[in-house]
């Protein structure tokens, strides 16, 4: 069983997919502490002035855990969609994922952010790029410890024997430290993906893939690495 455990983001990036469709399991980390500034409620997206960011605007203490963080109204959803409608109409695909991206911006009303990022994260995974990794959310396996501890029990708990992970837990992680309970780590390798057909250069990988699929629509798994190759 290979696993993949990260906090849920705001339309993540492509490298964000990619490490869903590399793993059995995935697992959305909500149960630890909110960082503000980050892109559990942001992300950027391609306009023909420059990067721009979306942000969901929230109400959060210091103390608080990702699932706790309330969205403080709707009107952002309009918001977002107008923004995103004014930057992509023009693009190759827009007409073609339009009802798509419109069904989560303006039929829906969202109250709590880690309800709405895994959802719109698990819908992109299914609907778009036709992944089949199950899902599922920290809070399930009533986990106690704390960093590297905490890590090792989720794992356990769901019988995993490979553990993918991002560059930012080598802080606290370390290899023999799984390896010592049977557990592969391996390292997410987010270098030389390739370019894709993009409005407004200079070309930007770090966007969210709403960018990819706009502009790429069904030919999306030539511009993501775990379509072409092992990770």
């Amino acid at each position: 069983m290979k696993v993949a455990a990260i906090q849920s983001n705001y339309i993540p990036w492509k490298g964000y997919f990619d490490m869903i469709n590399a793993v059995d399991l995935f697992i959305f980390y909500d149960d630890v502490q909110y960082t503000k500034r980050d892109w559990r409620n942001r992300n950027k997206i391609k306009t023909s002035s420059g990067l721009k960011w979306l942000t969901i605007p929230v109400s959060s203490e210091r103390t608080q855990k990702i699932y706790e963080v309330e969205i403080q109204n709707s009107h952002w959803q309009q918001k977002h969609w107008r923004s995103i409608v004014y930057n992509y109409s023009k693009t190759k695909y827009f007409n073609k994922y339009q009802s798509f991206f419109e069904e989560i911006y303006l039929k829906t009303s969202w109250q709590n952010l880690s309800q709405f990022n895994q959802f719109v994260i698990k819908k992109i995974s299914h609907d778009i790029l036709d992944i089949h990794t199950q899902f599922a959310d920290s809070r399930d396996y009533n986990l106690s410890k704390t960093k590297e501890e905490r890590v090792l029990e989720f794992l356990k708990k769901c019988s995993a024997n490979e553990y993918l992970c991002g560059s930012s837990a080598k802080s606290y992680l370390k290899e023999d430290y799984l390896q010592k309970e049977g557990i592969k780590l391996i390292w997410m390798n987010y270098d030389n993906y390739p370019e894709y057909s993009q409005l407004y250069p200079p070309f930007e990988h770090h966007v969210s893939i709403i960018d990819l699929i706009f502009n790429e629509g069904p030919n999306i798994k030539k511009y993501m690495k775990s379509f072409t190759e092992k990770l």
